[in-house]
């Protein structure tokens, strides 16, 4: 289907989640913009996402939806906005009949099986084959959209920005490197345990003169206060945060180590020297998509990069993840962050 540009005056790109998808997802946004430049690019993802890209200045609006809400009441919503072409960057069977729904003229979506009755520009590039974050730029090759960037985008306010460098400023010394430690992470088999946590840590203190932040948020309390007590008063615990607040806390240190997560994306769009622990999941597709990042992973087990959401076995692939690695990579990484 031939699309003509002059038609298109309001394109809506579908993510509704998680939070690192979504930031991934921003790949689009420069790519589009130069392409269709009398265009307004509109969001629509699930409310929790939404202060992750809300702000961004190529995003025009970002639309929200429940995780549970009618496909049926989205779609009328999105109707209400005269959208004139739809980018389904999700195309899961949800998404595919929001857009389906939509009636808006130009659909495009992945052509994944059951789904592409619900678009008229469909794609067939199979899952897996790109890094994540790339992965989205096949939607738009398949209109013959030039690629000119690939830069990937997070939102930072400017006051939650001032409120974290304050914090950080008056409780470490600023003349030494900060170290952000996250334990999150989706699944519970991509979560490093607490004790190889306080162990990458008490390696990288003998190594390094350096300070650790513990940047944690829902369901990390746990593993936040094990490595806080582990690291007996070397370590500072953040406060409960806000996707706003981590991510100010993020920018404003010098490095961030985290599990396979959306903390650890929104650090490599802030362009903050990230080193990722991979274990269940691909780093090759699913790792911090920077040109300052890297990551570390036990790449001669058995049962690695396995996509099980628990562990069957005793979770080697982070107890047993080389820490004199993440030594040689923190350091090549605080070298990149003073250069």
């Amino acid at each position: 289907m031939q699309i003509i540009n002059s038609e298109i005056k309001k394109i809506l790109c579908i993510k509704p989640r998680g939070i690192g998808d979504v930031v991934l997802s921003t790949i689009v946004l420069e790519n589009l913009r130069a392409h269709f430049t009398n265009a307004k690019i509109d969001y629509l993802t699930e409310d929790f996402v939404k202060p992750s890209i809300d702000g961004i200045p190529l995003i025009n609006k970002v639309l929200t939806m429940k995780k549970s809400e009618c496909p049926f009441k989205v779609a009328r919503r999105i109707r209400k906005e005269k959208y004139d072409l739809i980018f389904d960057l999700w195309s899961n069977p949800r998404s595919a009949q929001i857009t389906f729904l939509s009636f808006t003229k130009y659909r495009v979506g992945f052509n994944y099986r059951g789904r592409g009755f619900a678009y008229n520009i469909k794609v067939d590039a199979g899952r897996g084959e790109h890094h994540s974050a790339e992965h989205n730029l096949e939607l738009l090759k398949a209109l013959g959209i030039k690629i000119i960037s690939k830069n990937i985008y997070t939102f930072l306010d400017d006051k939650k920005n001032e409120w974290a460098e304050k914090f950080i400023s008056d409780n470490f010394n600023n003349d030494k490197p900060v170290i952000g430690i996250i334990p999150s992470g989706g699944w519970e088999s991509k979560r490093c345990d607490a004790e190889k946590w306080i162990e990458i840590c008490k390696s990288l203190k003998r190594e390094f003169d350096i300070q650790f932040i513990i940047i944690w948020g829902p369901g990390d309390e746990l593993d936040a206060q094990l490595i806080s007590n582990g690291l007996s008063g070397s370590s500072f615990l953040s406060p409960k945060t806000s996707i706003s607040e981590m991510s100010a806390l993020i920018n404003n240190c010098s490095l961030i180590i985290a599990n396979d997560s959306g903390p650890m994306h929104i650090s490599a769009a802030l362009g903050i020297p990230t080193l990722g622990l991979f274990g269940p999941t691909d780093p090759k597709k699913h790792g911090p998509y920077s040109d300052n990042s890297d990551y570390v992973i036990k790449s001669d087990l058995h049962c690695i990069i396995c996509n099980k959401l628990t562990c069957p076995y005793n979770h080697e692939c982070m107890k047993e993840l080389p820490v004199e690695e993440v030594l040689i990579k923190v350091k090549k990484l605080l070298k990149s962050g003073t250069t």
